[in-house]
């Protein structure tokens, strides 16, 4: 009887990591003014193959404000991202640290 070769396991697919950020956090807390904010922002793929930015804001504990900004492609829409991060960081955001 011929003896069976034990083959290795075929080694898992390569994992891909994102370049660029797809979400954001940012917080600006400035108690003497009695101010406390957050802003985030996500990519999102839509039905139609595009993307969409998604803006959140508002005073930490509450709902606060959403936006939708839809663009042509994910690179467009993290493109605008990076954009705002830059422009919300000038503004005395900082990242949210968990």
């Amino acid at each position: 009887m011929p003896k069976r070769r034990n083959h290795p396991p075929a080694p898992p697919p390569p994992v891909q990591l994102p370049l660029f950020a797809e979400t954001a956090s940012l917080v600006r807390i400035r108690p003497e003014l009695n101010e406390w904010r957050y802003y985030r922002m996500a990519v999102w793929p839509d039905l139609f193959g595009r993307a969409l930015l998604v803006r959140q804001w508002g005073r930490i504990g509450t709902e606060g404000r959403r936006r939708f900004d839809p663009h042509p492609d994910p690179g467009a829409a993290i493109n605008a991202l990076a954009a705002l991060l830059r422009i919300k960081r000038r503004r005395g955001y900082q990242d949210r640290s968990e």
